[in-house]
């Protein structure tokens, strides 16, 4: 029977509805269970992955079949375009429109208008290989691709001039340009699979056939557009750029900037404005993801940011003469940062994994990971060779031990490891959250008595 990777988030009641016949226990919201088993068919099994590293999943034959967003497969064919990939079909469900938008401030209201434009050009996106194969297309003179984990929309105007998002995210600050491609469910197919297994029952179960039916490009719509109108903001060589961040690190940082007596507004428990305000002069912030952060800062788009020291470690251990620097250790948001084996591995630490590398019973290490740098570095370290890293978004407990034989990972209680039969055979470090700045930020003459301000507010929360 064959392998199918199944999608999280957005996708999955649409999926559920779809893979229904098939009679997949355990796939549902809220579940915790990443590995499906089928009550109706004996030995086909599933898995539930982050939508992103599904289409590389099926492309290197780990699954036979698999569902996503059709922007994601875009993404990855614009890097890779002979992936061993088959776009079976269209599912007409999680219908959205992929466009490239402009800085309103950048004046540019079309595509041709883009190919005129002599200066340099800044693009932010999730999509960084769709972001450049568009750029060298329309034979853009000079171009930077900021490649993001989210919150695109954000960067214009003052760290973009370009982004590549979903429809829904263009707001008043933006202007699309042209329609990219859809972020419809697509059901994919390994094409050695597709060409050698039968996948006939498996299809009728899901309603659909064994002949692939090439998706059509849609005609061109108009994106939703978000309410509000072009941010107001003062940029200049002496404002103070400060992130801060969205999703799982909100709450406590909010709580913490609250404690600290921090200005701040549109910025709390159960508000997150994208760009909140302070009755700080010289101060302007944004909040974007956490991972993000160090990059941006290291580029100069903000002086200063509240992120987790894991990320910063990351950031580091690509690019070890960063200008980046940590300037407070805040204290919450602690986890630890360790290495992971399934509990069928026999490894209980980093010295038995090596022997059993070098015993020739694990011939290549696959390596998973959200912190692909620090866990290239740890495998050099530990001279863990021959290994394959295997960078992953989110969800990387379901790789082991069946696509990755070691999981660099975050942990706080163990709990989730546990219960995924999952052991920890080695700490990195422990980590939290911090205040990260730009060493050249620090020593501008103008800026440095702003970022001192926000320093003493923030060390007398500590």
């Amino acid at each position: 029977m064959p392998k199918l990777a199944l999608p999280k988030g957005r996708l999955l009641a649409g999926t559920m509805s779809l893979v229904e016949g098939l009679g997949l226990e355990g796939y549902a919201p809220g579940s915790r269970s990443y590995r499906l088993e089928s009550s109706r068919y004996p030995g086909l099994w599933a898995k539930v992955f982050q939508e992103r590293d599904i289409p590389i999943q099926v492309a290197v034959g780990n699954y036979d079949l698999g569902i996503c967003g059709l922007d994601w497969v875009e993404e990855l064919l614009a890097k890779f375009p002979s992936s061993d990939l088959v776009k079976v079909r269209q599912l007409g469900y999680g219908r959205g429109e992929l466009w490239v938008a402009a800085s309103r401030r950048l004046g540019i209201s079309s595509v041709e208008g883009l190919k005129l434009w002599q200066g340099p050009l800044r693009l932010a996106s999730e999509y960084p290989n769709t972001a450049e194969a568009l750029a060298l297309r329309l034979r853009l003179r000079r171009f930077l691709v900021y490649p993001l984990w989210g919150a695109a929309e954000v960067y214009p105007p003052e760290n973009a001039d370009l982004v590549i998002v979903p429809g829904e995210d263009i707001d008043g600050e933006l202007v699309p340009l042209a329609r990219l491609g859809s972020t419809e469910a697509v059901l994919i197919a390994n094409k050695r699979s597709w060409g050698s297994r039968d996948l006939a029952e498996v299809l009728r179960a899901m309603g659909e056939s064994s002949e692939v039916e090439a998706p059509e490009s849609e005609p061109p719509g108009e994106p939703k557009r978000g309410a509000g109108s072009p941010a107001e903001t003062e940029a200049g060589p002496d404002r103070v750029w400060l992130a801060l961040p969205d999703g799982h690190q909100q709450r406590p940082a909010a709580q913490f900037l609250e404690r600290a007596g921090f200005p701040i507004s549109g910025y709390s428990e159960s508000q997150c404005l994208r760009r909140p305000g302070t009755d700080w002069e010289g101060l302007s912030i944004k909040v974007i993801r956490p991972q993000d952060m160090p990059l941006q800062v290291a580029a100069g788009n903000f002086d200063l940011a509240l992120t987790g020291r894991d990320w910063l470690h990351d950031h580091l251990a690509r690019f070890p003469a960063s200008p980046v620097a940590e300037l407070l250790n805040l204290g919450f948001g602690w986890v630890r940062l360790v290495a992971v084996v399934a509990e069928s591995m026999p490894a209980h630490n980093i010295s038995e994994l090596r022997r059993l590398m070098n015993s020739g019973n694990l011939p290549r290490l696959r390596i998973a990971s959200e912190y692909a740098h620090l866990a290239d570095k740890y495998a050099w370290d530990n001279h863990l060779s021959p290994y394959r890293l295997i960078p992953t978004w989110g969800a990387s407990e379901a790789f082991l031990p069946e696509d990755a034989d070691l999981l660099i990972e975050n942990t706080q209680t163990g709990r989730t490891l546990a219960e995924h039969k999952l052991r920890v055979i080695d700490t990195l470090f422990e980590s939290t959250a911090c205040l990260v700045g730009n060493r050249h930020s620090l020593s501008h003459p103008a800026k440095a008595k702003t970022i001192g301000r926000i320093v003493a507010c923030l060390q007398g929360a500590l």
